[in-house]
């Protein structure tokens, strides 16, 4: 999933030659999941119409602060701060000019000038416009101010020069802002190791011991760390959870309690965090028949041996990670929580509690409790499984920067 997912970008487009290559630029934003709102210099109109844009966006293109025909005013205020992201494409000596000197002699300068959020520029003009010291001077006026520069291109120049001055290319600005936006998040280039769902523990070829978790808490922490920066690994037992348009999550199956050892085990290493939100089997089977076992007697034993402890396994081996793990309780759970914490050297543990209504196994809602290896405690109301996760992440951010 792009990090440019739901964000609305104002594309400014300015007269210049390279105005033709903000018909490639708003595809890939759309395709990003972004909404796109154009507006145009009246130069700009010269070298791609609006209706291009406007098909393109499928949102009206403002070129003006009036319209002519319908004596409509358009507010460059409310442009402005509807804006996640302001992007000028391309940016011509003159725009920058204005830019830096603060003029607004038309609607996408005045919006310009409104802009409380980030705004990004990319740079597009001929060789020795782009070397003439007085150009180079509001560049780096504006990013004094706190606008990015896309840096251009070295190439052919539709003057017939060769050198700098090219507008970089619509892939080259998506994959730079992209970039720039990842470096802001939380857990920016860290790695987080996450477990979901159950484990099932074979009795024969048909049957298993198992439990009811549904996976969502996990898969949800998932998506949320890899919206905030992360690189993301996924393992995961038995479920019909998604991760639709999160490609860059590592997702790895397995089944049962000893296949989910062997993988965290090979994974852990690597780790900054850990989430350990899978509902692990504590016992399985002695022995696993080969053959379905008949309905023949009117009781049956089924000898069970203990599972690897896969949490303490982690805490007693861990190096620099921060290591979370879940308790699901039903009776004294505070003082449950925090046996499990001190015994299996965590760092923070999350506390559910299935007296709660709407919380615990298959709910779209979960109601937790954070403890602390400092004794910490946070209480949070019940809320949807995607605002716990954005809660746990938070929790987690905040003990990792003290």
């Amino acid at each position: 999933m792009s990090v440019l997912e739901g964000k609305k970008i104002v594309l400014i487009v300015t007269g210049g030659i390279a105005a033709y290559k903000t018909a490639s630029l708003i595809r890939l934003l759309i395709k990003r999941g972004c909404k796109v709102q154009v507006i145009m210099t009246p130069e700009a109109i010269n070298f791609i119409t609006p209706l291009t844009l406007s098909t393109l966006s499928n949102n009206p293109v403002y070129t003006q602060f009036f319209d002519g025909k319908t004596g409509e005013w358009t507010s460059h205020v409310d442009l402005a701060l509807q804006a996640d992201y302001i992007v000028v494409a391309p940016a011509t000596s003159n725009t920058l000019s204005k830019m830096a000197s603060a003029e607004a002699d038309n609607l996408a300068l005045a919006t310009y000038l409104s802009a409380k959020n980030i705004v990004f520029f990319a740079p597009a003009m001929d060789l020795d416009m782009y070397k003439n010291p007085y150009n180079k001077e509001n560049i780096e006026k504006l990013i004094q101010k706190g606008d990015i520069c896309i840096p251009p291109n070295k190439g052919e120049l539709a003057s017939g020069l060769e050198g700098e001055g090219r507008m970089a290319e619509p892939e080259e600005i998506v994959n730079f802002i992209e970039n720039f936006i990842r470096k802001e998040l939380l857990f920016y280039k860290k790695k987080i190791l996450i477990t979901a769902g159950p484990t099932y523990e074979p009795i024969d070829p048909v049957r298993f011991i198992g439990n009811h978790s549904s996976g969502k808490m996990g898969f949800e922490i998932a998506k949320v760390a890899e919206k905030l920066g992360a690189e993301v690994t996924l393992i995961s037992g038995p479920c019909n959870q998604k991760l639709s348009n999160y490609s860059s999550i590592l997702r790895i199956d397995v089944i049962s309690s000893e296949e989910m050892y062997k993988a965290v085990d090979a994974h852990y290493q690597w780790a900054d965090i850990v989430i350990m939100a899978a509902a692990v089997a504590d016992y399985r089977p002695k022995t696993v028949s080969k053959i379905k076992i008949k309905k023949e007697e009117d009781s049956f034993s089924l000898p069970l041996i203990k599972n690897k402890d896969i949490l303490l396994h982690l805490g007693n081996t861990k190096d620099n990670q921060f290591l979370v793990g879940f308790a699901l309780e039903t009776n004294d759970e505070e003082n449950n929580a925090l046996k499990k914490l001190q015994k299996k050297n965590l760092d923070m543990i999350v506390l559910n509690s299935l007296r709660d209504d709407g919380a615990g196994f298959s709910y779209d809602t979960n109601k937790i409790t954070i403890l602390d290896k400092q004794g910490n405690i946070e209480y949070f109301d019940l809320q949807t499984k995607e605002k716990v996760a954005v809660n746990i992440l938070n929790s987690i951010h905040v003990r990792i920067k003290t």
